[in-house]
Formats: structure tokens, C-alpha cells, sequence
């Protein structure tokens, strides 16, 4: 099992980057709140990784924390809730957020995120109580934030496709990023930006 990598970011394109160790490239594949922490390319990253192993591919999930690597694990055993969709919780609200939808019973914000109909929020805040509890008591919520990343050539676009990847239509990804696009010309900064959006409507 993988754990942790240290290297240099070679690579960052929502959903996936690439991080050089020792002469090997390793891609893997992370939410927008751990590219949210990435440094600039070329610079040296250490990720927390889970190795998530299917029929068809082994895939590398990275993290910026323990704790975010914590949640992911805890998500991707409740019922019916897969790998793309614990990226797109995570993608869309920080850990403090969604433990709180979790202790309010808030199923209108889980509901708000893509891929989620109100069935799985309600097991979601079922299956995940008692471990959001325990994680609290144990080490208190993780709090968003961290510093943006410069975007890469065509911020819109790669904005788009992050959140095309995350389960959004192609039309409704335009039309978020589009409400955004003159805020910032960063593509991590769009994508955050848009996802806000979404949660407060």
C-alpha cells in the first residue's frame, strides 16, 4: 500500500496531477480541496495517498491531509457511495462542512452536489454519523482554505472539465463557471468560486 509520496509536482490538471519520486512519475488523482494546498509545479509536494484497486485499474488518490484522506476512506464504505463520488463531496465543501451537514441532518446541501439525490444523502448522514462524531471528539474538524495555485493557459476550460469530471453536465459546468469567469483567472479559484455558488442557492 502507498501511503504518503514526496517529490516534485510535475503536473496539475483537475482532477489529476503528477508527482516525480526518484525518477518515477506517479499519477493520481485528487479533489479540488488538495489543489487548492498544491505548491507551484517544480516545486516539492508531500500527499497522503490511498490506492483505491478495482478490476479494471489501480488507481492513486491523493490528499493534502491525513484527515482528508480520513473522510475519503470513511465515504467510499457507506453504500453506494464510489471513489468519483467521495472526490466530488470533497471537491464541493470542506470536511468542516460536510460534518456539519452530517450532525444537522442538512440533507438540502448534500443534495446540492453533483451525482447526489436525496437517497444517498440520507445514508450518508446515517452511515456517517457515528464516525463524524468520533472524529470530532478525537481531532476536531478540518478546516478549509489554503493558498490557490496559479491556473494553468485556459483556466475556463480546465475549469469546465474539473467540473464536468466531477459529474456536472457539460451545459451546467459552462453556465457556473461563465457566472465566475471575470472573478479570477485562476482556474482552481473558478472552480471554487462556482461550487460556493451552487451550495448557497
Amino acid at each position: 500500500m502507498i501511503g504518503r509520496l514526496r517529490g516534485v509536482l510535475v503536473l496539475k490538471q483537475p482532477p489529476q496531477l503528477m508527482v516525480e519520486v526518484n525518477g518515477v512519475g506517479y499519477e493520481l488523482e485528487a479533489p479540488l480541496s488538495t489543489f487548492y494546498e498544491l505548491p507551484q509545479t517544480g516545486e516539492e509536494v508531500i500527499l497522503h495517498t490511498h490506492l483505491h484497486v478495482r478490476e479494471d485499474a489501480h488507481v492513486l488518490f491523493a490528499f493534502a491531509s491525513p484527515d482528508e484522506r480520513a473522510l475519503f476512506r470513511s465515504l467510499i464504505r457507506v453504500s453506494g457511495v464510489g471513489a468519483k463520488m467521495a472526490l466530488a463531496i470533497l471537491s464541493g465543501m470542506s470536511a468542516e462542512a460536510f460534518h456539519r451537514c452530517v450532525m444537522d441532518n442538512d440533507i438540502t446541501t448534500l443534495t446540492r452536489l453533483p451525482g447526489i439525490g436525496r437517497k444517498t444523502a440520507e445514508r450518508l448522514i446515517i452511515e456517517m454519523r457515528d464516525k463524524v462524531t468520533a472524529q470530532i471528539q478525537a481531532q476536531g474538524t478540518l478546516g478549509g482554505g489554503g493558498t490557490i495555485a496559479t491556473g494553468p493557459t485556459d483556466p475556463t476550460g480546465d475549469a469546465v472539465a474539473a467540473l464536468v469530471s466531477l459529474g456536472y453536465k457539460p451545459q451546467e459546468a459552462s453556465r457556473l463557471v461563465s457566472k465566475v469567469e471575470g472573478e479570477s483567472d485562476s482556474s482552481e479559484d473558478m472552480i471554487r468560486r462556482a461550487l460556493k455558488a451552487t451550495l448557497k442557492n
